[in-house]
């Protein structure tokens, strides 16, 4: 990840789009009997929000790495208790009752083996919620790559492309030993969105972050310029003139065993 702090105002432009998948991954959670939820990589509040209508009567904390957006969550949700956390090394108590992870997992080089760690540190019945996206293969995120390759900046930014996430069945083969029950699906999302720069606006407050925060002010907006061209070039206009964004994410809800 990158080392600048994350944008609330520039990731909460695209609020419906981002906070669907959650919406999503919340409703194939089976258990109601929920009292304590951690909501792991929490942003701005958005996917915490969800967990509170759901779960009203329930003791609901939100962590994440970003001060700026633990300030935001913290304004929109004042009840809720929000904290500074790592999500690379952080472990539930033993009386959580849901873990919740929303597009967090992915920036975690190591999460195949952390995911496993958090489940076992779980309580028998209690759940592992994890939605990551999983568009590396898509133009938006191969453009990306191209562009970052292509320019003066080559050397500094060799690394700043993630990698992309394993097979369903490699995450099955890591969970099921602890899970008594496990749920892998794959949605893509076809969001429309208001031409080309909305595509660039929108993986700009994430995806793009690593690429561009190495760059000088003159360097981004050059990079900015060519990687526009090329997503228009790669998502025509609609015929009334707005395009699609296809985005594709992973979802695991796995159950601890009990016993």
């Amino acid at each position: 990840m990158s080392s600048t702090d994350w944008s609330p105002a520039s990731y909460l432009k695209f609020e419906d789009e981002r906070t669907r998948p959650a919406r999503d991954l919340l409703a194939k959670v089976r258990s109601d009997a929920v009292q304590r939820i951690v909501d792991v990589g929490c942003g701005p509040g958005n996917s915490t929000e969800l967990l509170t209508a759901r779960y009203p009567d329930a003791e609901v904390t939100g962590l994440d790495n970003s001060p700026a957006m633990l300030e935001e969550a913290r304004r929109r949700l004042p009840n809720v208790r929000f904290e500074l956390a790592d999500a690379a090394v952080w472990l539930p108590n033993a009386d959580v009752d849901l873990v919740f992870a929303n597009a967090i997992y992915q920036w975690i080089p190591a999460h195949l083996e952390q995911l496993p760690r958090v489940l076992a540190a779980l309580p028998g019945g209690a759940t592992l919620a994890v939605q990551m996206p999983d568009n590396l293969a898509e133009p938006t995120h191969r453009l990306m790559r191209e562009v970052a390759l292509a320019g003066p900046w080559s050397g500094r930014l060799a690394a700043a492309a993630r990698d992309p996430l394993p097979a369903a069945r490699v995450y099955y083969d890591a969970l099921k030993p602890v899970a008594a029950h496990l749920d892998i699906w794959r949605t893509t999302y076809h969001h429309v969105l208001r031409g080309p720069d909305a595509i660039v606006e929108f993986v700009r407050a994430t995806g793009l972050r690593p690429f561009l925060d190495p760059l000088s002010e003159a360097e981004r907006a050059e990079f900015i310029a060519t990687y526009t061209a090329a997503i228009a070039a790669a998502h025509p206009p609609l015929a009334d003139g707005n395009v699609l964004l296809a985005f594709p994410r992973l979802f695991l809800v796995a159950e601890r065993k009990k016993g």
